[in-house]
């Protein structure tokens, strides 16, 4: 339905010593999350062991008017989330963050990720009697977290006895009556990272530094692959048992889906998109006169391009911001016009000139061809097209919202293909080899699997390759 990959979702926590309102900083935070996902939001705060919380479709601002903000009680731990649906299924009932009530007490789940054995542990659940609410996986690790518990105690204890469970890629944020919770699968694909509040007032676990940034935290540290970190009135405690390797992070968090002026195990997300428009012109260079991105990802990959080109930058294509999401209409005709409704080609900065075009990915092709088509309606003389990712060819199992070999045009058409049917000059892609060292220095590995169809965990065998049902995903 999407010629976009859709962005992750994103999770916050914050524990507090002295600030009673946390609501405020929730909202902030989640502002600052807005681009991870689009389609609902929601934050639940504890208030001395009792979870009040509000849920919505929608933006930030659509669900949290002054009245729903007030609804909420105050508190000194807060969970949220901003959440992205796939595969059709954008309704209320997978909205996060979960809140469940247990005989050990009540719990708030937000989380980013998909589980490779979730159908396997959601059936093994219901046989013991168990009812889901929603096709999220958050109600699989609820049950999972649950059931330990009874065992062993504490809700880290039973985290890290799930932990065991659970396989697929995940960052978590828990909220007990006590403690807030944030962890990372053992291969750390999806970000996690810790903050710390002025005059250390409190704690924060957040998918994103830049959130940091809008709540006036300092950011601390990424949270390990792996790692369980338990924030509580005594402080800080990691739990390291799961953590047993340097991780695997999705590369396409600094491709595409974090924001520019974040900062992800050690790397700027500006910097690594940089330096992959960087990697572009010296692997498919051209004759232009000028580079142009595709708002928003792809500027800085433009930028970088054209340092290492020498070929000028220009605002080529402006974005509407106060359109949202573009959805695929039904016919031509309509998808054309919600496209120019959200870009519009500057034609004093294109009309006559030799135009190289970045952007950070082509998925089927669709959004591509028109911005090409805009662009030679402007007066372009040529169109050359070049993107900061390799070819997508495989399907994703972690998350993103790729379900399917075939939706891929990248997977049924050679290059010179994709270059006819998108109408451009020229087509060039990033390497593989590149795009795993454009977040050089980085603290960890990467995972490319959507590239090269090598993933850091072994996949099911019941799992189709060709598709995947990524209904469960959040």
């Amino acid at each position: 339905m999407f010629d976009k990959l859709r962005e992750e979702c994103g999770v916050f926590g914050i524990f507090t010593k002295t600030v009673s309102d946390v609501t405020m900083y929730a909202y902030t935070a989640l502002y600052a999350l807005q681009h991870r996902g689009q389609e609902s939001c929601g934050i639940a705060v504890n208030d001395r062991g009792v979870i009040n919380y509000k849920r919505g479709m929608g933006l930030v601002n659509d669900v949290f008017d002054k009245e729903a903000l007030e609804s909420l009680n105050h508190g000194r731990i807060a969970v949220g989330h901003v959440r992205h649906s796939i595969s059709g299924l954008n309704n209320h009932y997978s909205t996060l963050p979960l809140v469940v009530r247990h005989i050990k007490g009540p719990m708030a789940v937000s989380y980013n990720g998909s589980l490779i054995n979730s159908q396997e542990l959601r059936e093994s659940y219901e046989l013991k009697g168990a009812i889901f609410h929603s096709l999220s996986d958050a109600e699989v690790i609820a049950y999972a977290v649950t059931e330990a518990r009874i065992r062993c105690g504490s809700i880290e204890a039973s985290l890290e006895e799930a932990m065991k469970k659970i396989k697929g890629a995940y960052s978590l944020v828990i909220m007990s009556p006590q403690k807030l919770i944030a962890a990372r699968d053992p291969n750390g694909i999806r970000p996690l990272c810790l903050g710390e509040l002025p005059n250390g007032e409190g704690y924060i676990a957040v998918s994103e530094s830049c959130a940091l940034n809008a709540v006036g935290a300092t950011f601390l540290r990424d949270v390990l692959p792996g790692e369980i970190v338990v924030i509580s009135s005594d402080g800080i405690q990691s739990i390291q048992t799961h953590c047993a390797n340097k991780g695997s992070l999705c590369v396409f968090e600094y491709i595409y889906f974090a924001r520019s002026d974040s900062r992800i195990e050690g790397v700027w997300v500006h910097e690594a998109r940089m330096r992959a428009g960087e990697f572009l012109a010296q692997e498919h260079p051209v004759d232009a006169d000028v580079v142009i991105g595709v708002p928003d990802s792809a500027i800085d990959a433009a930028l970088g391009y054209s340092k290492q080109s020498g070929i000028p930058y220009g605002l080529g294509l402006v974005k509407n911001r106060y359109v949202g999401r573009t959805f695929i209409q039904p016919t031509q005709e309509m998808r054309e016009t919600s496209i120019k409704i959200k870009l519009s080609a500057v034609e004093s900065v294109v009309s006559g000139k030799r135009v190289v075009v970045i952007d950070d990915s082509i998925v089927r092709g669709t959004t591509t061809r028109i911005i090409i088509k805009m662009l030679r309606e402007s007066g372009a003389k040529e169109v050359h097209v070049r993107l900061s990712s390799p070819p997508f060819c495989n399907p994703c199992f972690f998350g993103t919202d790729i379900d399917s070999r075939a939706s891929l045009i990248a997977n049924s058409k050679t290059l010179d293909e994709i270059r006819d049917n998108i109408g451009a000059d020229s087509l060039g892609y990033l390497s593989i080899e590149n795009v795993e060292k454009v977040a050089s220095g980085a603290n960890c590995g990467f995972c490319s699997g959507c590239f090269s169809g090598r993933y850091p965990i072994d996949i099911p065998e019941e799992i189709p390759k060709d598709k995947f049902d990524s209904r469960l995903s959040q």
